[in-house]
């Protein structure tokens, strides 16, 4: 299997509560509740592992609240690179209601300096430099206090001069900071993707147009995500629309960071695209039936997989896509 580094600048202890309703000024009492190591780029991670993937992860971490962490890494087998600092790592509080609606409350996260955001990019460097180097780099995420938009693309830039394929999933200024570096891959929803064309993309035809507008800007794979309506993928093997299958919404959080894992997985596996996009999508349809990222060992995977409904979207010829 592959190697991948994984990063998360910002990432958070996960407090999910999983509730009938939401009901402001209001006790709120939850079915359930639990407390996870997370960040996008670490469940990205994950999801890798567990497809048997030798991964990295790295960013900062809180040294007073690290043990999380440490513990979570080892149970996943993950390789822990993560640069410590002083300070606790956030907390982030998801309510996850019974239709599928879920609100975040994120923390801030904990601020970076200059020697701290140097610190990283040395442990960074001791990854993609070493005897047996990443297949792939996965920048996900937000970005920490004290880190400028010029700090991300100056180590956008830093990743990509490694020569080693880099997907980019963040949001807001930072996605366009990330899209102007040109990464291999980045997935943004259909709201963020209509913030960086500048207009409204509603329906597929418009999404489409979009897609390959950031194709052609130099992101060998545009994915544009649109929930339930399903996902785009415009690459140089040609362009396709998913269409996950039909499940009970519960929890959200991790589709997003479940869908790029599985591409990447599909990927750097030498799938071809139609097998890629497919275990790519029905795993993330598998992942917002329950709180955390999906599991391709579920029970009626095969299923969900077999009600995932693909289409070519143009006259390409594809057979193996590549990073």
């Amino acid at each position: 299997m592959a190697r991948v580094l994984c990063i998360t600048l910002n990432p958070a202890l996960d407090l999910a509560f999983n509730l009938d309703a939401l009901v402001l000024g209001s006790v709120n009492r939850p079915s359930s509740a639990q407390l996870e190591a997370a960040g996008k780029g670490v469940n990205v991670a994950r999801v890798l592992a567990g497809l048997g993937h030798q991964v990295t992860v790295s960013g900062f971490l809180g040294s007073e609240n690290d043990a999380p962490f440490t513990l979570a890494f080892q149970q996943a087998g993950l390789v822990d690179a993560f640069v410590r600092v002083p300070g606790s790592t956030r907390i982030n509080a998801k309510l996850a209601e019974h239709s599928g609606r879920v609100t975040d409350i994120n923390g801030p996260g904990m601020p970076i300096d200059t020697a701290q955001l140097n610190a990283l990019i040395a442990a960074l460097d001791t990854e993609l430099t070493s005897t047996t180097p990443p297949h792939a780099v996965v920048m996900a995420g937000s970005l920490p206090p004290g880190c400028s938009l010029d700090d991300f693309s100056q180590l956008l830039d830093h990743l990509n001069a490694s020569g080693i394929p880099l997907w980019v999933d963040t949001s807001g200024p930072a996605l366009n900071k990330a899209i102007a570096s040109a990464p291999a891959g980045v997935k943004p929803n259909e709201t963020e993707l209509a913030e960086w064309a500048g207009e409204s993309i509603d329906g597929t035809q418009a999404r489409l147009g979009a897609a390959r507008r950031l194709h052609e800007s130099g992101i060998a794979h545009a994915l544009i995500s649109a929930g339930s309506e399903g996902v785009l993928w415009v690459s140089a093997q040609g362009s396709w629309h998913a269409t996950p299958p039909n499940v009970t919404a519960i929890n959200t959080v991790c589709a997003g960071d479940t869908f790029v894992a599985g591409m990447l997985h599909g990927l750097l596996s030498q799938h071809d695209a139609e097998q890629t996009l497919r275990f790519a999508t029905a795993l993330s349809a598998e992942a917002v039936r329950h709180v955390g990222v999906g599991d391709p060992h579920a029970a009626d995977f095969d299923s969900l997989q077999q009600h995932t409904r693909i289409r070519r979207l143009d006259d390409a010829i594809t057979e193996r896509a590549t990073l």
